[in-house]
């Protein structure tokens, strides 16, 4: 799958779950929602891509999920 679709996915799920009240319920939901419907290979892609410099892409929300919540990720 290509990064750039990836990183739309991404801030798709960011955009729908930045609206809830609980940051922190927000946050984590990001992470599991992408750890329960990504297969291991797009979590893979994803997070190398951000590894490389690619969080700037991401709405800041998703970033900080991602920091938070990597090890739900892997």
């Amino acid at each position: 799958m290509h990064t750039d679709t990836l990183i739309q996915m991404a801030n798709q799920i960011g955009a729908f779950f930045e609206a809830m009240p609980d940051r922190e319920e927000a946050l984590e939901g990001i992470a599991m929602h992408i750890k329960r419907f990504w297969e291991p290979r797009m979590r893979r892609e994803f997070l190398a891509y951000v590894d490389a410099g690619g969080a700037a892409e991401l709405h800041a929300v998703v970033a900080q999920a991602v920091r938070l919540h990597r090890g739900l990720l892997a």
